[in-house]
């Protein structure tokens, strides 16, 4: 089994026939399903219903889909960690992601100085959607926005998982309540991520205070004022608040939506996101 094969299953998969794929490998339509034929052979099964006006996968190419994307994805990373690129990556970030990606955009310059990034605000419920529409390559986003009906066109590349934490004033106990109703909250914007993914989360909590910046909430912490549901990173940021944590914390899950077949300047951005 070939890259190039994988490539061709995932080409026709997405753009629903032989002719469609080859007009975006850049190939003829003979060759395509030559090569699909040759891989089904291989496989034994059949991964695509064949049809006068759509060609569908089977179950088999179904479950056959995912695993080579990620294995085309794998091997463009791979590439990408020793090979210097050039060229540009338009990069969508969902407001509130309380996360330092700016350390991978300072590595990425180091490691390609020929890669230029162009950084755009995408709304949090958006990412899939703003990389089908080529409005931008990859999009860094929470993994709740990214159920399999909005990846259709996409692949999702999670980053390491963390947890939801209670941030609060110095002192107290290391552990959260599993009940926030009685405490007074900070909490971020409509539309940010951590806001989604904290709503979600604790539906029944009493939102107290709403503030658009990570370090005006961690001082109204500090002043006693109220508690906040932040990641485990974004809480380590101020090591004098006192971090508790649930007994069933819930998890903070980013990562990058991106076409399949990533182009090498792609494949360096998430590269560096490993």
């Amino acid at each position: 089994m070939e890259l190039r094969q994988l490539a061709v299953v995932v080409a026709v998969a997405e753009e629903g026939g032989f002719t469609a794929a080859a007009h975006r490998l850049r190939t003829v339509q003979s060759t395509v399903s030559t090569v699909v034929r040759a891989l089904e052979r291989d496989l034994g099964t059949p991964l695509f219903h064949r049809t006068t006006h759509r060609v569908e996968l089977t179950p088999a190419g179904e479950a056959f889909l995912p695993a080579a994307r990620a294995a085309l994805e794998a091997a463009a990373r791979a590439r990408a960690a020793v090979t210097p690129v050039s060229g540009q990556v338009r990069l969508g970030v969902c407001p509130g992601l309380l996360a330092d990606w700016h350390r991978v955009l300072a590595t990425l310059r180091h490691v390609h100085p020929g890669l230029a990034v162009e950084v755009r605000q995408v709304a949090a419920c958006n990412g899939p959607g703003a990389v089908a529409e080529s409005t931008v390559d990859v999009v860094l986003t929470i993994a709740e926005n990214c159920g399999p009906e909005l990846l259709e066109s996409a692949a999702f590349t999670p980053l390491p998982g963390e947890e939801l934490v209670l941030a609060t004033a110095p002192g107290g106990s290391p552990s959260a309540p599993a009940d926030l109703s009685e405490l007074s909250l900070v909490d971020f914007p409509a539309g940010w991520a951590i806001r989604e993914a904290v709503d979600r989360a604790f539906p029944g909590r009493r939102l107290s205070l709403e503030v658009d910046d990570l370090a005006v909430a961690a001082g109204l912490l500090r002043a006693g004022l109220a508690a906040c549901v932040l990641p485990s990173s974004a809480a380590a940021r101020f090591p004098d608040l006192t971090v508790r944590r649930f007994d069933r914390p819930p998890a903070w899950q980013l990562g990058a939506v991106h076409r399949a077949d990533v182009s090498p300047a792609v494949a360096a951005f998430l590269a560096q996101l490993g």
